[in-house]
């Protein structure tokens, strides 16, 4: 079982961890996921992922270790930034199910059976249980690399369409929540622009500009094609209080981010 800190609780060598450290800040803003599949557990190589979801660069390299030390001689900000490549470049999708029990029962609850349907319903190497993604509220949470491609709410009965979408190149709308490139504020935007809109493909928007106007309040600007679309975003507490994890011990309103006005400035 995953700790709820991944890192500093891990078996890892401490040389090691200082390496992924160092290696998480030169990439900064990065996140670093720990995976698992339970039935490849007599594997003795371990595999291994890196790559950024930045809109417009998006790409993902897979290596094989035999000892989770060796990954210290690999300089993964050096590599991306241009550098030579350890690995081979990722040709398919993977996706990542939140299954981190420990960070909150909700993600296991939800993640398990989601993960189980996504590899019945697709090729199973493609699809691996990973620890917290964040959105606990949303489980069963689902990311899709190389495109940081975050759903959220997502149960075995909406697994064919989420995977047909991105065959498609499109989002799936009812559970998309973001890029992980993007901020709050910016994903609440994409969201209010697609929906209103009807643009669906993965690259049919991109992010121009993004600037506060006041406090908890953003203007958020995305190109379509030829147009352009400004978004005015609100941060607010949500009219009702809800139970934010399954761990919770009280409801609290949760703070959402809500596209106030969009209109079409180009």
């Amino acid at each position: 079982m995953w700790d709820r800190d991944v890192l500093g609780a891990s078996l890892l060598p401490d040389e090691l961890k200082r390496h992924i450290r160092e290696q998480l800040h030169e990439l900064r803003p990065s996140r670093l996921l720990f995976v698992r599949k339970p039935e490849r557990r007599a594997h003795a190589r371990r595999r291994v992922w890196f790559g950024t979801s930045r809109p417009g660069e998006e790409r993902f390299f897979q290596l094989e270790v035999d000892h989770l030390e060796d990954l210290r001689e690999f300089d993964f900000a050096a590599a991306l930034a241009g550098g030579a490549t350890p690995g081979v470049p990722l040709g398919h999708p993977l996706l990542v199910v939140c299954t981190h029990g420990k960070r909150d029962r909700c993600c296991a609850k939800s993640g398990r059976p989601l993960y189980d349907a996504l590899r019945r319903a697709t090729e199973s190497d493609r699809v691996w249980q990973s620890t917290h993604v964040g959105g606990d509220r949303f489980a069963g949470n689902v990311v899709v690399f190389p495109h940081g491609l975050y759903y959220g709410r997502v149960g075995p009965g909406a697994v064919d369409a989420l995977l047909e979408a991105n065959a498609d190149g499109r989002v799936d709308l009812e559970h998309y929540r973001g890029r992980a490139a993007y901020a709050f504020p910016v994903q609440a935007a994409e969201h209010a622009i697609r929906e209103a809109e009807g643009l669906l493909g993965i690259r049919d928007l991109t992010l121009v500009s993004f600037r506060a106007t006041a406090e908890d309040r953003w203007r958020v600007r995305f190109r379509a094609e030829a147009a352009v679309h400004e978004v005015d975003v609100e941060a607010v507490l949500a009219d009702e209080p809800v139970y934010l994890t399954c761990g919770a011990a009280e409801p609290t309103r949760p703070r959402r981010f809500c596209a106030t006005a969009i209109r079409r400035v180009r």
